[in-house]
């Protein structure tokens, strides 16, 4: 298969060689908005992240294998390659760690006030904080059930937590004391102290928390965002942290970077990161487990 690798897979040597050893004929191009370096009509496979925002898929018209350095699929002209039998593989379970370790960490920093330790010890101050919260008995909301959703349940019920689900599909997981449908989202909310949003950006997910959806939130609760900004309406979260939330932890957002005139950055109950939870010393190999086991077989 002519394969063509993109710069968001930075592969060494042992890698490469490897991949070429399974038959396919690699060719790389480090920056996905340049000229491609052949012939669209020529490349029957590609490993990117962003190429098809750059190029338009219409002009690879060989194209069968789509394979993604990233966990969401809005990026690509999905429905275009699912028409055309394409196959288009994501990087599955490759950041969930990282994430809901981030996740974790988060949570922790808002209830253990960590900000207002880091700024007194940066002015040599001893002063103490009588509010610090415990995760231990608090219920967890994890809206996405998938794997990054499924890690975060792991360790906020290693911490003594009440662990729901909510998903649009429903299954046994002994990691969840229950998944609910996606219809007993709000109902779910009124109970939970802290909801971590892990689902994907859909046409039907855009705004999911809206006004109405922040209203029937818990009073103090905490929200979470590691999966898409766009899952999120920042103007009813702004009025939300004002007289709702307890704080919120947001990775990610509807425009990026974040404008520096946000209002978002004058929140003293906000922990902002730029797009960075993903991140983990493990991501290569596991994405690298993921890319090899989805070509074999494919010549």
């Amino acid at each position: 298969m002519k394969l063509l690798i993109t710069g968001a897979y930075k592969c060494a040597e042992e890698q490469l060689n490897y991949i070429k050893s399974l038959g396919h004929n690699v060719t790389l191009m480090q920056n996905e908005v340049d000229a491609l370096p052949c012939d669209a009509s020529e490349i029957e496979g590609v490993i990117c992240n962003g190429l098809f925002l750059h190029h338009s898929a219409k002009d690879f018209t060989n194209l069968r294998f789509v394979q993604l350095t990233s966990a969401g699929l809005d990026r690509v002209p999905l429905d275009y390659f699912n028409e055309r039998g394409i196959k288009v593989y994501n990087a599955r379970g490759v950041y969930s760690i990282p994430m809901a370790e981030f996740s974790l960490m988060g949570v922790l920093a808002l209830y253990k006030n960590l900000k207002f330790f880091i700024e007194n010890q940066q002015c040599k101050q001893w002063v103490k904080h009588r509010g610090n919260l415990e995760l231990y008995g608090k219920t967890v909301l994890v809206v996405g059930a998938g794997n990054v959703g499924t890690e975060c349940a792991k360790r906020f019920k290693a911490f003594g937590c009440k662990v729901l689900g909510v998903d649009v599909f429903v299954r046994e997981d002994e990691n969840f004391e229950k998944i609910y449908h996606l219809s007993s989202l709000n109902e779910l909310l009124s109970v939970s102290d802290v909801v971590i949003l892990t689902l994907p950006l859909t046409n039907e997910t855009r705004n999911l928390f809206n006004e109405k959806r922040f209203a029937c939130m818990k009073q103090g609760s905490v929200l979470v965002n590691v999966a898409r900004g766009g899952v999120v309406d920042e103007s009813a979260l702004l009025n939300a942290l004002d007289c709702k939330l307890l704080g919120a932890v947001l990775d990610v957002f509807e425009k990026e970077p974040l404008d520096k005139e946000n209002p978002l950055y004058e929140k003293q109950n906000v922990i902002i990161t730029p797009h960075n939870s993903f991140v983990g010393d493990g991501n290569f190999d596991r994405l690298t487990n993921v890319i090899i086991n989805n070509l074999k077989g494919i010549v």
